[in-house]
């Protein structure tokens, strides 16, 4: 199908371009989502007379947006989940997590904005992109953790999967082998012989 972009769209052009997608693309989402218009004759002729229009309301959003990306971006939000010993979720955090998460903070972002290719499976600290805007894009931090004091770990820098314990653990049994090792005998310094005493260097060279 042949449309007219009424926004920039990243994947296929700027604003007013026409340009051809899947019947279902168009249909299910750009379409009703007013991102674009059937490229006919009468449709061409609404472009060119609301041009103008489309493109003050496109600045009027993009300003909005950069405002918001000016208090979204950079901040952390938690997302309390269950998850096993070894980090991984018993189920996932999804867009939609995301948005209700974003909304109860007090930010409105639509599902479709949040770019998160798949859902979150593991705990951790997770960097998601936001398009607020075709030309405004912002990033956050899902903490994901299995309680808020975990959370608060994992914003120092812990790791608490099984992988980070394992990690933490080897570094542990190393520094203890090297704690070892400085009091095995004969490890640390000689000990300085007692006034009056020769050493056994000094025995040994008296008797030859």
């Amino acid at each position: 199908m042949e449309i007219i972009l009424l926004e920039r769209i990243a994947t296929l052009g700027q604003m007013g371009d026409v340009v051809r997608v899947k019947d279902g693309f168009a249909r299910n989402y750009l379409l009703p989502q007013g991102k674009a218009l059937r490229a006919n004759d009468g449709n061409r002729k609404r472009f060119e007379s609301e041009r103008h229009q489309l493109e003050a309301r496109n600045l009027e959003r993009k300003s909005e947006a950069e405002k918001i990306a000016e208090k979204l971006g950079g901040k952390s939000f938690v997302v309390v989940r269950q998850a096993g010993e070894t980090g991984q979720l018993y189920g996932s955090v999804s867009t939609r997590d995301v948005a209700d998460v974003l909304e109860a903070a007090g930010f409105t972002v639509a599902r479709t904005q949040i770019a998160l290719n798949q859902p979150i499976k593991t705990i951790g600290l997770h960097e998601i992109s936001i398009a607020l805007h075709p030309d405004v894009d912002t990033r956050i931090t899902v903490n994901v953790a299995r309680s808020d004091e975990e959370a608060a770990r994992q914003a120092k820098g812990e790791d608490l999967t099984q992988a980070g314990r394992d990690a933490a653990d080897e570094l542990s049994a190393e520094a203890a082998a090297n704690a070892a090792a400085l009091f095995e005998e004969g490890a640390g310094p000689a000990a300085e012989p007692a006034e009056g005493e020769e050493t056994v260097a000094e025995a040994v060279e008296a008797s030859e």
